[in-house]
């Protein structure tokens, strides 16, 4: 007696906000509220969460309220600007899973790729909808306030966790986005340093976007070596893991579309972002770019540069000796630990240290190589930091 007391009285809050937010139709409206409160009422039984909570009610009068929200905002946005709102907030969540057919593909052609995908996506969501509102297979939204109900449903279903092995999840539409570009072959033109500049035309002479002029002359290079290309991949994918495990899914999208060597002025818009705020998420994937490359995962970029231990970090003879006599003797013993095999835990027991300080130790021994190999490069005399 008592859910139902409850469930009537947030049908008739939300037949209430309805009928005073929206100009539709009292039916209309009473259609709309008891589809919203069934759905939050459905979530909440099937909930063990929730229902272990002891507060259901509250729980039940959150969701709804949260849909009738969204549902209001798209109604307020009205048809065509609703859809484009929609259009954009999926296509910015997929833009790095659909893989175009070529690799240099246009900005264009992405796009079309991507109005491709959505478009089974829309049916596919209707369909949902149907079935869990209970709605006849024919039924399709035809006033303002229906189609803004399936708007808001279609962006939380996209956005639902689907639970993986290992206790991971992924957003439902992410799945079905990887899913539509199985088909397609991956990209091999990457441009990491592009991706770190933003674009700009001004050159950068600090020791870091050095160390990321490296990195993009690999990454451009190309090679017709299946292993290459496989550890370029590799190095791709395991960044944006980096930067998503980091909590930084921002710089993981900026990323993405930086290697699809978009306009600057593009990417703002995509990610809605103002050119001070870009240029503020720039830095800050520019930041996490080097703790990867230097830091988590070293061994793995080296490598694919040929710059590993194996090879003196890619320094020529002469570059090699200068290394070393720019390094103290306890920089060296780590060198030399490093050169046999050992771990961080294990270097740290033979130094009498903290890993931690091994990890910063090992960080700057990279950092003077990678300068020391650039000043080569570009003709310039190696000169030691103050």
């Amino acid at each position: 007696m008592g859910e139902i007391c409850q469930t009537e009285t947030i049908f008739q809050r939300l037949l209430r906000e309805l009928s005073q937010s929206t100009r539709a139709s009292e039916q209309n409206c009473r259609d709309v509220a008891e589809r919203i409160n069934e759905e939050a009422a459905r979530i909440c039984t099937e909930s063990k969460r929730i229902q272990d909570s002891g507060d259901v009610e509250t729980w039940a009068m959150t969701l709804a309220q949260h849909r009738l929200q969204q549902c209001t905002q798209y109604y307020q946005l009205g048809s065509k600007q609703g859809s484009l709102e929609l259009h954009s907030t999926l296509s910015a969540i997929v833009y790095r899973y659909i893989t175009p057919p070529q690799v240099q593909s246009s900005y264009q052609a992405r796009l079309e790729l991507i109005r491709d995908f959505l478009q089974a996506f829309y049916l596919e969501t209707l369909n949902a909808f149907r079935k869990e509102a209970k709605l006849a297979a024919t039924y399709r939204p035809r006033t303002l306030l229906e189609l803004a109900e399936y708007m808001a449903f279609t962006e939380r279903y996209g956005k639902r966790r689907i639970p993986l092995a290992r206790g991971r999840s992924q957003q439902l539409i992410i799945l079905r986005a990887q899913t539509f570009s199985q088909q397609q072959p991956k990209e091999s033109f990457v441009d990491l340093e592009l991706a770190a500049q933003g674009g700009g035309s001004e050159s950068d002479t600090n020791n870091h976007d050095s160390f990321l002029g490296q990195v993009r002359a690999a990454m451009v290079i190309e090679s017709n070596e299946s292993e290459s290309d496989s550890l370029r991949q590799t190095v791709v994918e395991e960044l944006i893991a980096y930067l998503e495990e980091n909590k930084q899914p921002d710089c993981a999208d900026y990323f993405a579309l930086r290697l699809q060597d978009l306009p600057t002025r593009e990417i703002e818009e995509i990610l809605g972002l103002t050119p001070r705020q870009r240029d503020y998420l720039q830095q800050r994937f520019k930041y996490h770019l080097l703790r990867f490359a230097l830091g988590h995962r070293w061994e793995l970029v080296h490598q694919w540069l040929e710059a590993d231990l194996e090879r003196d970090l890619g320094l020529l003879p002469h570059q090699w000796q200068e290394f070393l006599n720019q390094i103290g003797a306890n920089e060296q013993r780590l060198l030399s630990l490093k050169q046999e095999g050992l771990s961080e835990v294990e270097i740290a027991k033979v130094l009498n240290c903290k890993t931690t300080q091994i990890q910063k130790r090992w960080f700057k021994l990279l950092e003077l190589a990678w300068e020391i190999r650039n000043h080569s490069v570009s003709g310039a005399g190696a000169s030691s930091d103050e």
